[in-house]
């Protein structure tokens, strides 16, 4: 039989903040609110109910409080979440982001699965539609890619589609990516980017939520985590996004907590174009290379980047710094036809092709361009030229 974890010890400051993250009814203000009329956020053990119920807490939360089912619940929490090789940082720990406390609303407590000292880096959230189009998939990991290798951290929800886009473009170059869930870090969604998550803790990013273990993925719970996305960047960019996407919460957000906002241009009969381009009316700056973004960073935030580049500085060049190599005719004249914005099927590429290539060229060119990553295969045998 195996032997029971021995969980890492806690603080009762720590257990004090987890305690209060866990009593039903206490949003971050009012818990924030509560630990300062405090002289320590472990005296919240000591009180009576009277004065629990002093600190604007509702009656079940003070009494769940005052009972001692909070500190039960939080010293049981702390457990699975070192069963999880996950940590918690509390509002009151030196590696909480500075960025997030200057929120309105910063979480009392973060759930982490991987290094913690990496949420202090210089940030941009990659955000936009569950459902992009092929252009927005190519744009979002050509940014992610290009700002990443720049050592621009990248943050995503690890949704489907631009999210993932984010993440996976971060991790093209080889460099750690930040996954901000709504649920709890046992509980992976969706379900099919595991996989995903995996390889987010494996090349050194980290998996952050405010939820603790065992939290479900209910639709409330991302609006809220949307603004922990802005609150740990310094700037959110919006890539594709329909007029009644969530990823308007996280623009809203941003503006709200004084980040800087920029958006990539889309079709305007594209309905996922309607965010980012009214956004761009509104005053956010256009994107369409990594040196959009680059140049607006402040000066201090490059200092930053560059100090971080020089001491994690490899040998190897980033995959999206190498020069290209050389094509194969057949391979150029198949790029030639593919577009980025829209995808072709086999069938319409080998009749644009039928008075130059034969069948078997247009396969071998296709299977080429594929495993160089010059073009993605989209299902039903439809392909795209990757920016």
């Amino acid at each position: 039989m195996p032997a029971t974890p021995v969980p890492l010890p806690i603080d009762d400051d720590r257990l004090a903040w987890v305690a209060l993250a866990l009593a039903r009814g206490l949003g971050p203000r009012r818990i924030l609110e509560g630990v300062r009329s405090l002289d320590a956020p472990s005296h919240i053990f000591r009180i009576s109910l009277t004065e629990l119920e002093a600190l604007r807490f509702p009656a079940h939360a003070a009494q769940f409080i005052f009972d001692g089912k909070a500190r039960q619940a939080a010293e049981a929490e702390w457990t699975r979440v070192v069963e999880l090789g996950g940590s918690i940082l509390t509002f009151g720990c030196p590696d909480y982001p500075e960025r997030l406390k200057e929120i309105y609303d910063p979480p009392p407590v973060l759930w982490v699965k991987g290094p913690t000292a990496l949420l202090a880096r210089p940030s941009i959230a990659v955000v936009g539609t569950r459902h992009p189009s092929p252009y927005g998939t190519g744009v979002a990991e050509m940014l992610a890619r290009d700002l990443a290798v720049r050592h621009i951290l990248i943050v995503s929800g690890m949704a489907r589609g631009i999210d993932t886009c984010a993440h996976k473009g971060a991790l093209a170059a080889r460099m750690p990516t930040v996954a901000v869930w709504g649920t709890g870090l046992d509980v992976v969604y969706p379900k099919e980017n595991k996989k995903l998550s995996e390889d987010i803790l494996a090349a050194g990013g980290a998996i952050v939520s405010e939820s603790p273990v065992g939290t479900f993925p209910a639709p409330q719970n991302f609006p809220r985590r949307n603004r922990i996305l802005s609150g740990l960047s310094i700037a959110v960019l919006v890539v594709e996004a329909s007029e009644n996407s969530g990823t308007r919460v996280t623009a809203r957000c941003a503006a709200e907590q004084n980040r800087d906002l920029y958006a990539v241009p889309g079709n305007v009969t594209n309905k996922n174009s309607w965010t980012p381009n009214t956004l761009i009316k509104q005053g956010a700056k256009l994107v369409a290379t990594w040196e959009d973004v680059w140049e607006e960073l402040p000066s201090q935030v490059r200092l930053q980047l560059e100090a971080i580049a020089a001491d994690e500085s490899k040998p190897e060049a980033p995959a999206s710094l190498l020069a290209d190599p050389v094509l194969r005719p057949q391979e150029a004249m198949l790029l030639e036809v593919l577009r980025c914005d829209e995808s072709l099927q086999i069938d319409e590429i080998l009749e644009k092709l039928e008075t130059q290539l034969t069948s078997s060229e247009v396969f071998t060119a296709l299977f080429e361009l594929e495993i160089t990553g010059r073009i993605r295969q989209l299902p039903g045998k439809n392909y795209v030229r990757v920016l």
